[in-house]
């Protein structure tokens, strides 16, 4: 990958427009990157040891927990010590790499949710047929397409703007190499470069969650026509948790990407670009730990085995 931009720093602005604050900032994001690590790690934890949860949903919301650290690891620690340092600049090469990996989890997460959809649709809509077509050998290889498209889909996206020139102006108005902060300091006209990178974006975004969509046409249909309330109540009970974190990731990356420039606002956007990148990462194991029944059990008796040790 070649520029032949005479940039070869930005500068990331981050929250420095609130001098007085960053103290603040920095403790309120070390927390929430400490609480994220710690409960992602639990998650992944009480998954190994109980095999109770060794059914595809929870080797799917294993490798999301493990995605989760990575995601996060990506932008805060970054984001830490630019708020501490005097020096915010962050070299071509290590914004083009900070892209890349935000992408690539990102990207892996848009096709894991929408796997867990369909393991979801396998469990509720074909029961007797779970076993046979969930099999550990189909979750290691949908798991493992979802990585390789995230990889796939962050080279490209990073290569393509990166090898764009970038004029005069370095400052990043962003607390991350963002791919809208970055494409706004690309020289001349970058209409078709928008509709390149948003199409690209909708295919990316939309294609896994039409998948989520049909999913749960077909797994609501099915509880509907459910004769026991009971069985409605715990057929929904396993689904709840994935479509709240659903909601949350997609409904911020869909308005952030699939738009055109003209109506990005750098100060709601950076604000977004916060909620699905850091916020979202603390509320998974919260919402997975409280509205799940299984991992609430398996937590509580993890606890116990603890304290009896003790």
């Amino acid at each position: 990958m070649e520029n032949n931009t005479s940039v070869k720093t930005f500068i990331l602005l981050g929250f420095s427009e609130t001098p007085h604050l960053q103290i603040l900032f920095f403790v309120i994001f070390l927390c929430i990157y400490v609480a994220t690590i710690l409960g992602n790690l639990v998650i992944i934890v009480i998954i190994n040891v109980d095999s109770a949860l060794s059914t595809p949903m929870y080797f799917f919301l294993r490798n999301l927990s493990f995605l989760e650290i990575c995601y996060t690891s990506v932008t805060i620690p970054k984001l830490l010590d630019n708020i501490l340092a005097l020096d915010k600049s962050i070299s071509l090469r290590a914004c083009a790499t900070q892209m890349y990996f935000f992408l690539f989890f990102g990207a892996t997460e848009c096709c894991l949710l929408a796997f867990m959809a369909y393991d979801r649709y396998v469990a509720i809509c074909n029961p007797l047929r779970y076993p046979v077509i969930m099999r550990k050998r189909v979750c290691i290889q949908l798991a493992a397409l979802s990585w390789v498209c995230g990889s796939l889909v962050a080279a490209g996206h990073t290569t393509f703007i990166f090898t764009l020139p970038f004029c005069d102006s370095n400052v990043i108005n962003h607390f991350f190499c963002e791919i809208q902060p970055v494409l706004k300091l690309v020289c001349g006209d970058t209409y078709w470069n928008e509709i390149q990178i948003i199409t690209a974006a909708a295919f990316v975004i939309l294609m896994p969650f039409m998948l989520i969509l049909l999913s749960y046409s077909h797994i609501i249909a099915t509880i509907l026509r459910m004769k026991s309330a009971k069985s409605r109540q715990k057929a929904f009970s396993t689904c709840s948790s994935h479509l709240v974190v659903v909601s949350l990731f997609y409904g911020t990356a869909i308005f952030i990407y699939i738009r055109p420039k003209s109506s990005y606002s750098l100060n709601v956007d950076k604000l977004l670009s916060l909620f699905y990148s850091v916020i979202t990462p603390i509320l998974n194991p919260i919402i997975y730990s409280l509205r799940n029944k299984d991992v609430k059990g398996a937590l509580g008796k993890t606890v116990l085995k603890l304290m009896s040790l003790k």
